[in-house]
């Protein structure tokens, strides 16, 4: 990471969903007996030689972008029209995620030889597309930042398109209507008491619940299963500290204490949440809740939303405090653009390298709301969520994205205990030792 991080970051300059989130919907290598998946379900998209006939590429063919945050298709789309406007190269921007599921439609994508030519990868998922993904090693574009995915085999392989930050989102108007102090939710006692305080309070604060939680395994396994998993492995440590994820990949091993710590948290969490919301919630469900002022913390990232036109009020970050003295949020790339091997290469690299520059980072950073990873990045970013994501980070109170360094797959296991826990098939204990089992089991299949 290099030194500029803390002023790139966030002097304009992550992260989803892929995260997104609102897409954050992951891409996961092919399966060699994906059977009955083979064929591809995405929708029809002009071939590439029938793009350039209509606007001439200048590297002579147009290039497929699969993009899995639909949050900001749109401002994909005009990225795409910009780029050919001053380039003559042609984007084809294909979007799927949110309840989609992106790994499944990837697959079939490659089953019936329809891959595109840039997709979205976890860095957990390099080593699964070993020999599939092209080395952008000595591009103009990774001299602007330390955030590129670099994999050993691999060598660079991993555009970073933007930065995220992921913790307990807060509707700062509520809380302060109520009293509660952000700063000083570093505790599980305290936030205890201001759970407590805001649910006595519902009626006159005008909100619905506490919180907007949904723990609903099959369109949003992605984000209990990754993005609150995330917490239980690194809230609390530094950026560069590997412990728990290096715990959990010695065989699926777990710290007994701190996952107890961390079952009682999400206990109170479902206690607290919208219980309309808690088991059977959508994505768009939680969101647009949280956008309207239903709920005073929402469980997301900066993706959840990108436009200061979204909310009427200010948005901030608190941590998963399941422990004394946690003070940090994640924040950091939780996913990257990569160039299929087999395609085409030469245009993804022309692309990546004039993503770096002004035009596009004006339209990712003020009118998609993502944040820059590039160091000559001038603008700052509108996103909401920023001011109070840029005051961790400047404060070195961030940790990294580590759940993405665990085994591939593993949220699809995780996210049922989540959902078992929210329906009351278990208790606080049940949950930590039925995560610790199936955990073990993953590792040891």
């Amino acid at each position: 990471m290099k030194s500029r991080f803390l002023s790139v970051l966030l002097a304009g300059a992550m992260v989803a969903s892929l995260s997104a989130c609102g897409g954050a919907a992951t891409a996961t290598a092919p399966a060699a007996d994906a059977g009955s998946e083979a064929e591809a379900t995405t929708d029809e998209e002009a071939p590439a030689e029938e793009a350039d006939s209509a606007a001439p590429a200048a590297s002579g063919e147009g290039v497929r972008l699969l993009n899995g945050k639909p949050e900001i298709d749109q401002q994909l789309q005009d990225l795409a029209k910009l780029y050919n406007e001053e380039t003559g190269n042609t984007l084809i921007v294909e979007t799927i995620g949110g309840d989609t599921n992106a790994s499944d439609e990837l697959k079939k994508m490659y089953q019936a030889d329809n891959m595109p030519d840039i997709f979205v990868i976890e860095a957990n998922q390099a080593d699964t597309w070993d020999g599939m993904l092209a080395d952008l090693a000595g591009e103009a574009w990774t001299d602007k930042t330390g955030f590129e995915l670099i994999n050993a085999s691999m060598g660079t392989i991993g555009f970073p398109y933007t930065v995220e930050a992921t913790a307990l989102g807060y509707n700062a108007d509520v809380l302060k209507a109520a009293g509660v102090d952000p700063a000083s939710l570093t505790s599980p006692s305290a936030y205890a008491d201001a759970f407590k305080t805001l649910d006595e309070k519902k009626g006159e604060l005008g909100i619905t619940a506490v919180l907007g939680w949904c723990a609903e395994p099959a369109n949003l396994g992605w984000s209990s299963g990754t993005h609150v998993f995330a917490q239980y492995l690194d809230a609390g440590l530094k950026a560069d500290d590997t412990t728990y994820i290096d715990l959990l990949n010695d065989g699926g091993k777990v710290d007994e204490k701190r996952m107890k710590d961390f079952a009682e948290f999400i206990g109170m969490m479902n206690q607290y949440s919208d219980p309309e919301l808690l088991v059977d919630g959508t994505y768009d469900q939680q969101v647009a809740g949280f956008k309207d002022g239903k709920y005073a913390f929402i469980t997301q990232g900066n993706w959840c939303v990108t436009s200061p036109d979204d909310v009427s009020f200010e948005c901030g970050f608190a941590p998963y405090a399941f422990e004394d003295g946690i003070d940090t949020i994640i924040a950091g790339p939780p996913s990257y653009w990569v160039a299929y091997s087999e395609g085409n290469v030469d245009g993804a690299k022309e692309f990546f390298n004039w993503c770096s520059g002004d035009s596009a980072q004006n339209i990712l950073v003020n009118q998609a709301g993502l944040v820059s990873p590039f160091d000559d990045c001038k603008y700052e970013a509108v996103n909401p969520f920023y001011k109070s994501m840029k005051s961790y980070i400047d404060a070195g109170k961030y940790s990294g994205w580590h759940t993405m360094l665990k085994k591939d797959g593993l949220q699809n296991v995780t996210c049922q205990v989540f959902a078992d826990y929210a329906q009351g098939k278990l208790d606080a204990d049940g949950f930590a030792s039925t995560m610790a089992q199936v955990i073990q089991s993953y590792y040891a299949n």
